[in-house]
Protein backbone atom coordinates (compact mmCIF):
# COMPACT_ATOMS: atom_id res chain seq x y z
CA UNK A 1 0.00 0.00 0.00
CA UNK A 2 1.68 3.35 -1.33
CA UNK A 3 1.64 6.62 0.49
CA UNK A 4 -0.03 9.85 -1.51
CA UNK A 5 3.56 10.29 -3.16
CA UNK A 6 3.90 6.85 -4.83
CA UNK A 7 4.30 7.13 -8.51
CA UNK A 8 0.64 6.41 -9.88
CA UNK A 9 -0.90 6.47 -13.38
CA UNK A 10 -2.20 9.33 -14.39
CA UNK A 11 -5.56 8.21 -16.61
CA UNK A 12 -9.12 9.53 -15.26
CA UNK A 13 -10.53 6.44 -17.22
CA UNK A 14 -8.89 3.43 -18.93
CA UNK A 15 -9.54 4.28 -22.66
CA UNK A 16 -7.09 7.25 -21.94
CA UNK A 17 -4.73 4.86 -20.27
CA UNK A 18 -1.11 4.95 -21.33
CA UNK A 19 2.05 2.04 -21.92
CA UNK A 20 3.65 4.10 -19.01
CA UNK A 21 0.34 4.15 -17.13
CA UNK A 22 0.20 0.35 -17.53
CA UNK A 23 4.02 -0.31 -16.49
CA UNK A 24 3.62 1.58 -13.33
CA UNK A 25 0.48 -0.67 -12.54
CA UNK A 26 2.21 -3.41 -13.32
CA UNK A 27 5.14 -2.96 -11.31
CA UNK A 28 2.50 -2.77 -8.19
CA UNK A 29 0.85 -6.26 -9.43
CA UNK A 30 3.46 -8.96 -8.72
CA UNK A 31 4.33 -7.28 -5.40
CA UNK A 32 0.67 -6.97 -4.48
CA UNK A 33 -0.54 -10.44 -6.03
CA UNK A 34 2.49 -12.69 -4.50
CA UNK A 35 0.92 -11.74 -1.16
CA UNK A 36 -2.61 -13.20 -1.86
CA UNK A 37 -1.85 -16.43 0.41
CA UNK A 38 -0.94 -13.91 3.45
CA UNK A 39 -4.52 -12.49 2.71
CA UNK A 40 -6.22 -15.71 2.30
CA UNK A 41 -4.89 -16.96 5.64
CA UNK A 42 -5.87 -13.91 7.36
CA UNK A 43 -9.23 -14.61 5.92
CA UNK A 44 -9.28 -17.80 7.00
CA UNK A 45 -8.33 -16.84 10.53
CA UNK A 46 -11.66 -14.50 10.92
CA UNK A 47 -13.97 -18.19 10.76
CA UNK A 48 -11.82 -18.57 14.42
CA UNK A 49 -14.77 -18.61 17.33
CA UNK A 50 -17.39 -18.41 14.76
CA UNK A 51 -19.55 -21.32 15.63
CA UNK A 52 -23.15 -20.47 13.77
CA UNK A 53 -24.34 -23.37 16.30
CA UNK A 54 -22.15 -26.20 14.89
CA UNK A 55 -20.27 -28.06 17.56
CA UNK A 56 -17.43 -26.16 16.15
CA UNK A 57 -16.31 -23.20 15.02
CA UNK A 58 -15.91 -22.79 11.42
CA UNK A 59 -11.57 -21.94 11.31
CA UNK A 60 -11.79 -25.62 13.12
CA UNK A 61 -14.47 -27.37 10.98
CA UNK A 62 -12.05 -26.22 8.14
CA UNK A 63 -8.84 -27.49 9.94
CA UNK A 64 -10.43 -30.85 10.42
CA UNK A 65 -11.46 -30.59 7.50
CA UNK A 66 -8.36 -30.36 5.71
CA UNK A 67 -6.31 -32.13 8.32
CA UNK A 68 -8.47 -35.30 7.42
CA UNK A 69 -7.57 -34.93 3.90
CA UNK A 70 -4.02 -34.49 4.36
CA UNK A 71 -4.10 -37.61 6.50
CA UNK A 72 -5.55 -39.06 3.68
CA UNK A 73 -2.52 -38.95 1.53
CA UNK A 74 -4.05 -36.01 -0.89
CA UNK A 75 -2.01 -33.83 -2.64
CA UNK A 76 -1.54 -30.68 -1.91
CA UNK A 77 -3.80 -28.79 -4.19
CA UNK A 78 -6.56 -30.68 -2.69
CA UNK A 79 -5.73 -29.92 0.81
CA UNK A 80 -5.39 -26.60 0.24
CA UNK A 81 -9.30 -26.94 -1.26
CA UNK A 82 -10.29 -28.85 1.87
CA UNK A 83 -8.95 -25.89 3.90
CA UNK A 84 -10.91 -23.16 1.78
CA UNK A 85 -14.30 -24.94 1.01
CA UNK A 86 -16.02 -22.43 3.58
CA UNK A 87 -13.92 -19.63 3.67
CA UNK A 88 -16.95 -17.68 2.26
CA UNK A 89 -19.30 -18.88 5.07
CA UNK A 90 -18.22 -14.70 6.22
CA UNK A 91 -18.36 -12.96 3.06
CA UNK A 92 -21.22 -15.05 0.70
CA UNK A 93 -23.55 -16.24 3.27
CA UNK A 94 -26.32 -17.56 0.82
CA UNK A 95 -23.78 -18.14 -1.47
CA UNK A 96 -20.87 -19.35 0.31
CA UNK A 97 -19.07 -22.26 -2.00
CA UNK A 98 -19.23 -19.99 -4.78
CA UNK A 99 -16.89 -17.43 -2.77
CA UNK A 100 -14.63 -20.27 -1.87
CA UNK A 101 -14.85 -21.99 -6.01
CA UNK A 102 -13.55 -17.76 -6.93
CA UNK A 103 -10.59 -17.59 -4.82
CA UNK A 104 -9.60 -21.16 -5.93
CA UNK A 105 -9.68 -21.07 -9.42
CA UNK A 106 -6.37 -20.08 -10.23
CA UNK A 107 -4.42 -22.20 -8.61
CA UNK A 108 -6.42 -25.41 -8.62
CA UNK A 109 -7.59 -27.97 -11.40
CA UNK A 110 -11.22 -27.90 -12.93
CA UNK A 111 -11.81 -31.11 -10.93
CA UNK A 112 -11.38 -29.29 -7.54
CA UNK A 113 -12.49 -25.86 -8.87
CA UNK A 114 -15.96 -27.56 -9.31
CA UNK A 115 -15.80 -29.94 -6.06
CA UNK A 116 -15.54 -26.71 -4.09
CA UNK A 117 -18.23 -24.81 -6.28
CA UNK A 118 -20.76 -27.08 -5.74
CA UNK A 119 -19.94 -29.01 -2.36
CA UNK A 120 -22.58 -26.93 -0.79
CA UNK A 121 -25.13 -28.89 -2.52
CA UNK A 122 -23.66 -32.16 -2.40
CA UNK A 123 -22.92 -31.20 1.23
CA UNK A 124 -27.32 -30.79 1.44
CA UNK A 125 -27.11 -34.36 1.27
CA UNK A 126 -26.54 -34.72 5.31
CA UNK A 127 -28.95 -32.23 6.25
CA UNK A 128 -31.35 -31.01 3.33
CA UNK A 129 -33.94 -32.84 4.87
CA UNK A 130 -34.10 -31.58 8.33
CA UNK A 131 -34.50 -28.03 7.20
CA UNK A 132 -37.54 -28.94 4.82
CA UNK A 133 -35.40 -29.47 1.54
CA UNK A 134 -34.87 -32.01 -0.55
CA UNK A 135 -31.25 -33.67 0.50
CA UNK A 136 -31.11 -35.27 -3.13
CA UNK A 137 -31.09 -32.12 -5.06
CA UNK A 138 -27.14 -33.16 -5.89
CA UNK A 139 -29.16 -35.61 -8.09
CA UNK A 140 -29.30 -32.45 -10.63
CA UNK A 141 -25.64 -33.63 -11.25
CA UNK A 142 -25.58 -37.32 -11.23
CA UNK A 143 -23.31 -38.06 -14.37
CA UNK A 144 -20.84 -35.41 -14.19
CA UNK A 145 -17.33 -36.52 -14.07
CA UNK A 146 -16.77 -34.95 -10.61
CA UNK A 147 -19.71 -35.73 -8.81
CA UNK A 148 -18.58 -39.00 -7.11
CA UNK A 149 -15.14 -36.98 -6.37
CA UNK A 150 -17.53 -34.06 -4.74
CA UNK A 151 -19.87 -36.89 -3.24
CA UNK A 152 -16.51 -38.71 -1.77
CA UNK A 153 -15.01 -35.25 -0.57
CA UNK A 154 -18.07 -34.63 1.56
CA UNK A 155 -18.52 -38.02 2.78
CA UNK A 156 -15.03 -38.46 4.01
CA UNK A 157 -14.07 -34.64 4.78
CA UNK A 158 -16.26 -32.03 4.86
CA UNK A 159 -19.37 -33.67 6.96
CA UNK A 160 -17.55 -35.61 8.95
CA UNK A 161 -15.45 -32.58 10.50
CA UNK A 162 -17.29 -31.43 13.18
CA UNK A 163 -15.78 -33.66 15.70
CA UNK A 164 -14.72 -31.57 18.78
CA UNK A 165 -12.51 -34.22 20.10
CA UNK A 166 -10.70 -34.68 16.77
CA UNK A 167 -6.86 -33.53 16.70
CA UNK A 168 -6.74 -30.81 13.87
CA UNK A 169 -3.00 -29.14 12.49
CA UNK A 170 -2.96 -25.72 13.27
CA UNK A 171 -3.06 -23.69 11.31
CA UNK A 172 0.22 -23.00 10.83
CA UNK A 173 0.88 -26.09 9.37
CA UNK A 174 -1.05 -25.26 6.81
CA UNK A 175 0.53 -21.58 5.57
CA UNK A 176 3.18 -23.18 3.58
CA UNK A 177 0.98 -25.42 1.25
CA UNK A 178 -1.41 -22.65 0.97
CA UNK A 179 1.38 -20.32 -0.03
CA UNK A 180 2.94 -23.55 -2.13
CA UNK A 181 -0.31 -23.65 -4.04
CA UNK A 182 -0.87 -19.96 -4.36
CA UNK A 183 2.48 -19.07 -5.71
CA UNK A 184 1.59 -20.06 -8.95
CA UNK A 185 -1.59 -19.30 -10.78
CA UNK A 186 -2.27 -22.47 -13.34
CA UNK A 187 -5.19 -20.36 -14.50
CA UNK A 188 -5.77 -16.86 -14.79
CA UNK A 189 -6.19 -14.26 -17.26
CA UNK A 190 -3.81 -11.84 -15.37
CA UNK A 191 -0.82 -13.97 -16.16
CA UNK A 192 0.96 -14.73 -19.47
CA UNK A 193 2.59 -18.41 -19.99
Amino acid sequence: MGGPNEIRAKFPSMEEGTKEDWDIIGSHYMPFASKVADRVLDHLRLLDGDYGGFPVDRLEHSLQTATRAHRDGRPDDYVVMALLHDIGDTLGTFNHPDVAAAILKPFVSEKLHWITEKHGIFQGYYFFHHLGQDRDMREQFRGHEHFEDCAEFCEKYDQAAFDASYESAPLEFFEPIVRKVMARPINSIYVNE
